[in-house]
């Protein structure tokens, strides 16, 4: 493997400044000092309910840094977890609720990649009784770990040896050629993935394999928006259409390529569609970024769109053109030629973009103006 390819992403501008800017903490909920919790914190501290980062089996609190980055520099509160070593789902459940309850926050987003996905379902469905999740961003996630054929071996991962464990999540890895950002994403997880020790791995494939389900209608209340990718990634066809069905009304977010690690490799794709899901959410008590941040007309526009029971920014079969950075995106339908200015979700450390965004299923493109490149570089996993 090439070294440089390797130190690519861990040498970067935006992941030093990351390191040097957002301190790690670390929290014990639980009676056993041994579970501790690892996070970063970053943004408006009054904000109540943040975007919480959940990563999928290879990943640590740092998976995330180009969101982290990104969205708390544009007023949203942002944390990124790695969680301790739990062997059950309703143990996991209980100690995300003592974690939450120790950081006073009544109500969050999630947004979990793979596994990540996995266990912020379940979440919401066990607290469903005095709901805790306000909303889920699920990214190349499942709903059922029959996919993975391995729920008779899920008691003994335990027993494994590390190297062992860290075969099997390898196997998952995109194989073959791929575009320079997903190969230094790939190395990136790696280097990650040897940063777990036996115990963290194991409890997480064990997590990821046991089996279980997510029963949709208690968190039917929920707002989803569904995000996966065209090309090869560790989840089948039939897992991404089993949470279609499971959850029909939904928002898709699609993104041509990404692998297993978009929110890395595609990550101005990944931050904008995190931002039009928490866009529905702004004016009201569970908007997760600073109300200074937000202009007096996009809360006039998103009050009506409240009212008239509509998303925001999709809305109908409309399509939306985003420019360059600093300038508004447009509204344009087929029965009105003359474009209406809609507040751009972007500040001006946004990369040039343009997309395009349709109601349900949407799809972006995103074409990057080389000479306009913004530091960013983002890390993520799956299994």
């Amino acid at each position: 493997m090439n070294r440089h390819a390797m130190e690519e992403i861990r040498v970067s501008p935006d992941y030093n400044w990351f390191r040097s800017t957002v301190p790690l903490k670390r929290i014990i909920v639980d009676d056993d000092d041994s579970k501790v919790w690892s996070l970063y914190d970053a943004g408006p501290k009054n904000i109540r309910c943040p975007i919480i980062f959940l990563p999928p089996v290879s990943g640590t609190a740092e998976v995330f840094f180009q969101q982290v980055l990104a969205l708390s520099g544009w007023g949203y509160r942002v944390i990124s977890l790695q969680y301790p070593v739990y062997w059950d789902l309703l143990e996991f459940c209980d100690g995300f609720r003592k974690l939450l309850d120790h950081l006073q926050l009544d109500k969050v987003h999630l947004f979990g990649a793979s596994l990540g996905g996995f266990l912020a379902q379940k979440f919401a469905e066990v607290t469903h009784k005095s709901p805790r999740v306000h909303s889920l961003v699920l990214c190349n996630s499942f709903s059922d770990t029959s996919i993975f054929n391995q729920t008779w071996t899920a008691n003994s991962f335990w027993l494994m040896p590390a190297f062992m464990l860290k075969k099997i999540v390898l196997g998952n890895f995109a194989k073959g050629p791929v575009d320079p950002k997903m190969a230094d994403a790939i190395d990136f997880m790696v280097d990650r993935l040897e940063s777990l020790n036996q115990s963290e791995l194991a409890s997480r494939l064990t997590l990821n394999c046991q089996n279980s389900y997510v029963e949709p209608h208690k968190i039917k209340d929920v707002a989803v928006t569904i995000m996966d990718v065209f090309d090869q990634s560790a989840l089948s066809h039939e897992a991404k259409e089993e949470m279609y069905k499971l959850y029909p009304n939904a928002r898709r977010a699609h993104l041509k390529t990404g692998g297993n690690f978009p929110y890395l490799c595609r990550s101005a794709e990944v931050n904008l569609y995190i931002q039009i899901h928490l866009r529905q959410f702004h004016g009201t008590r569970y908007a997760a970024i600073s109300p200074e941040m937000v202009s007096a007309e996009e809360l006039e526009v998103q009050r009506t769109n409240l009212s008239n029971n509509t998303s925001s920014l999709l809305f109908c079969d409309d399509v939306f053109t985003g420019v360059r950075a600093g300038q508004p995106v447009t509204h344009m339908t087929s029965t009105n030629s003359k474009p209406q200015p809609i507040i751009s979700p972007w500040t001006k450390s946004s990369p040039a973009l343009h997309f395009f965004l349709f109601k349900k299923p949407f799809y972006s493109d995103i074409h990057h103006n080389r000479e306009e490149k913004t530091i960013a570089t983002s890390v993520s996993c799956c299994l």
